[in-house]
């Protein structure tokens, strides 16, 4: 049984993580995996679980929270009837394919890979968020055949490798064939569970060498920090919608980005071990 102490301690930082995901969340309508795994990762290296496994626990316990997060969107943008039901069908098969494939991908590799793979792909999201206009466009409408099958499962793999919803793929997706942001917003909810429920199966069963697992795990998936975060968001991600609905958000949409690209730029140097 690990000592009381260090159960605190990770309690403490867990709900600070909680918190502050939950806020993000409500303020900018960020899914809350791009904050997670950074802050899982600081958390659980500052508690002395730093070793060559450690993304794969700070990615399986994200995408585990997404599971309640996006049903929970899901549901409530759906009562407003603004999830296409159209796209998800169709886009479901190879979102969950390109999950699993993102399972087995992360399983094969070392902590250090995965921390320049999210910094890199952190970047580009950050640079998107910051820089990205309404009136880009690639096409009219959401594609369909080929191109389809070659986006839908990239949307899935490279998600489940940052550990991330659907949100930071899927909306600017969307967005760039002509999708209402209200709907690609709603629509990506579901997409968080395509990618969050075939990817979280596989993890429960990836072996961690107990060493360097955080207390209370299974497979790679942290209990306690999966339950005291979405305990957290429930409380606080109310208060970020009310902060969104007083302040105007585009300028901390701005500067969350910037604070994205240093977080993922950040990692990225310690995985390149600058």
């Amino acid at each position: 049984m690990p000592e009381l102490s260090l159960l605190l301690q990770m309690l403490a930082l867990l709900l600070a993580i909680g918190a502050f995901a939950g806020i993000i969340a409500g303020l900018l309508g960020v899914g809350g995996g791009i904050v997670l795994v950074p802050a899982f990762f600081y958390a659980f290296s500052v508690l002395g679980y730093e070793g060559p496994q450690l993304m794969q626990i700070c990615l399986a316990t994200s995408l585990a929270t997404i599971i309640v997060t996006s049903a929970r969107s899901v549901m409530a943008h759906n009562r407003k009837g603004a999830v296409d039901w159209e796209i998800l069908r169709g886009w479901a098969p190879g979102i969950a394919l390109g999950a699993v494939f993102g399972v087995l991908v992360a399983a094969s590799l070392r902590s250090g890979v995965l921390q320049a793979i999210f910094g890199g792909l952190g970047v580009i999201v950050g640079l998107y968020l910051a820089f990205g206009r309404p009136h880009w466009r690639l096409g009219p409408q959401m594609p369909h055949g080929v191109p389809r099958a070659v986006l839908s499962p990239s949307v899935g793999f490279l998600s489940v490798l940052m550990g991330i919803g659907g949100g930071s793929f899927g909306v600017p997706l969307m967005s760039l064939y002509g999708v209402a942001i209200h709907r690609a917003v709603a629509t990506a909810a579901g997409f968080g569970i395509l990618i969050a429920v075939p990817s979280v199966l596989g993890f429960l069963f990836l072996a961690i060498d107990p060493a360097h697992r955080p207390p209370f795990t299974i497979g790679a998936i942290n209990l306690v920090a999966f339950a005291v975060v979405i305990a957290m968001t429930l409380v606080t991600a109310p208060w970020g919608v009310r902060l969104a609905h007083a302040m105007d958000p585009k300028p901390l949409k701005r500067v969350f980005a910037v604070f994205i690209i240093i977080v993922a730029a950040n990692m990225l140097r310690k995985a390149l071990g600058f």
